[in-house]
């Protein structure tokens, strides 16, 4: 389960948040942009601050979610102030995961008849900064979860002998010994350590 845009968060759908325990700590809500004026070039109808409010009010419903997120860096027009609002909303969020890409204009949308294009090499660098943090946040949620017992939903034999891999509640890869479970079981797991996008297990 996925929401495709924060106007889509009404009160009724952070309440099941909180309410049903099939929808799992873990929500991907995409913002694109820190700073209001690309926001509003991008037609978002939202600010940073509404996205901010809207996830303090999902954090209250559900303390232990998690937010993945998607990022554009070098929209038309985006100063490096613009960017630096972006890296700070990111630093107040403090993702488990996102996506990011460099804008490109596509023919027939609005944004590619925007003047002031970005320079390549500018969108590069940005987008290398932009992904270092988003890195650094994946690894510190997945070393936060390190000594903790969750459920885990086992999907597929792993990629070495003798293991398998499931699914955290926060949609991580996790590796366990092949004889922990079935495909299709979840069970408990108590988690050992962190790769680089995976965590590793042993049953609690």
């Amino acid at each position: 389960y996925t929401t495709s845009h924060p106007r889509d968060m009404d009160d009724e759908l952070i309440a099941a948040h909180r309410d049903l325990p099939a929808l799992m700590p873990y929500l991907h809500l995409p913002v694109q942009s820190g700073s209001d004026r690309i926001l509003k070039a991008m037609n978002r109808r939202h600010t940073a601050k509404d996205y901010l409010a809207l996830l303090d009010r999902i954090r209250t419903a559900r303390p232990d979610i998690a937010l993945s997120g998607d990022f554009i860096v070098g929209f038309p027009g985006e100063t490096e102030a613009d960017f630096e609002a972006t890296m700070e909303l990111m630093r107040q969020v403090n993702y488990a995961s996102a996506f990011s890409f460099k804008y490109s204009p596509r023919p027939g949308t609005p944004g590619a008849e925007m003047p002031d294009h970005v320079p390549e090499t500018v969108k590069d660098e940005r987008l290398q900064r932009l992904q270092a943090l988003l890195v650094k946040q994946q690894q510190d949620f997945g070393l936060s979860l390190v000594g903790s017992t969750i459920d885990t939903l086992i999907e597929k034999p792993g990629r070495q002998a003798g293991q398998k891999v499931g699914r955290s509640p926060w949609l991580q890869p996790v590796i366990v010994d092949e004889k922990a479970g079935e495909i299709g079981d979840i069970i408990q797991v108590r988690i050992t350590k962190t790769g680089y996008n995976s965590l590793f297990a042993e049953l609690a």
